[in-house]
C-alpha cells in the first residue's frame, strides 16, 4: 500500500500503471494522464484533480473524501460501488463509464454529463447539480431533497417515487416530465400548475 502526502504533480503520465489500495492525501494533479491506470480500492482526501484524463482507467471500489474532479474526463472508466463523499465533480465528464454501485454523498456535480447512469434509491440530499446532463437517468425512489437541480438535463430520466421536496427547479420544464408517484413541495406543485396554464392564487 503506498501513500501520497501534500504532492503535487503537473503534466505526469500515470498511464496503465498500478495505483491501486493506496492513499492520497491533500495532493494535486494538474493535466495528469490516468489512462488504463489500476486505482481499485485507493482513497483520496482533500486532494485536487484539474483537467485530468481517466479514460478506462480503473477505480472500482475507491473512495473519495472531499476532493475536487474538475473539468476532467472519465470516458468508459469503471466506477463500480466507488464513493464520492462531499467531492466537488464541476465539468467532469462520465461518457461511458461503469457507474453501477456508484454513491454520491453531498458535494457539488454541477455541469457533469451523468447521462444514463443509474442513481436509483439514491441519497441525493442537498447535492448540487447545476446543469448537470442527467438525461436517461434513473432516479426512482431518489431523495432528492434540497438538491439544486437549476437547469438540469432531465428529460427521458426515470422519477417514479423520487422525493423532489425542497429541491431547486429553476429552469426545468416541468410539464415534459413524467411525474407519476414524485413528491413534491406545494411551491413546486404551484410552478406545475403554471407551467400547464392555471392561474393560482386568490
Amino acid at each position: 500500500m503506498y501513500q501520497y502526502l501534500n504532492e503535487t504533480f503537473r503534466n505526469h503520465s500515470f498511464d496503465q500503471g498500478s495505483l491501486q489500495d493506496g492513499e492520497l492525501n491533500n495532493c494535486t494533479f494538474e493535466q495528469c494522464s490516468f489512462k488504463g491506470t489500476s486505482m481499485e480500492e485507493m482513497n483520496s482526501i482533500g486532494c485536487r484533480f484539474i483537467d485530468c484524463d481517466f479514460t478506462g482507467a480503473m477505480l472500482n471500489a475507491s473512495h473519495h473524501k472531499g476532493s475536487a474532479f474538475t473539468n476532467c474526463k472519465f470516458t468508459g472508466a469503471n466506477l463500480f460501488v466507488s464513493k464520492f463523499e462531499d467531492c466537488k465533480m464541476v465539468g467532469s465528464d462520465f461518457s461511458n463509464a461503469y457507474l453501477d454501485g456508484i454513491s454520491l454523498l453531498g458535494g457539488d456535480w454541477s455541469y457533469t454529463n451523468l447521462r444514463h447512469t443509474n442513481l436509483s434509491r439514491q441519497d441525493l440530499r442537498g447535492i448540487r447539480f447545476t446543469e448537470a446532463d442527467l438525461m436517461g437517468c434513473n432516479l426512482q425512489k431518489s431523495d432528492l431533497r434540497g438538491a439544486d437541480l437549476s437547469r438540469v438535463q432531465l428529460s427521458q430520466c426515470k422519477l417514479k417515487g423520487a422525493d423532489m421536496r425542497e429541491a431547486i427547479v429553476e429552469g426545468i420544464d416541468l410539464k415534459s416530465l413524467d411525474l407519476q408517484g414524485v413528491r413534491m413541495d406545494m411551491e413546486q406543485a404551484v410552478l406545475l400548475a403554471r407551467s400547464f396554464g392555471a392561474k393560482v392564487g386568490n
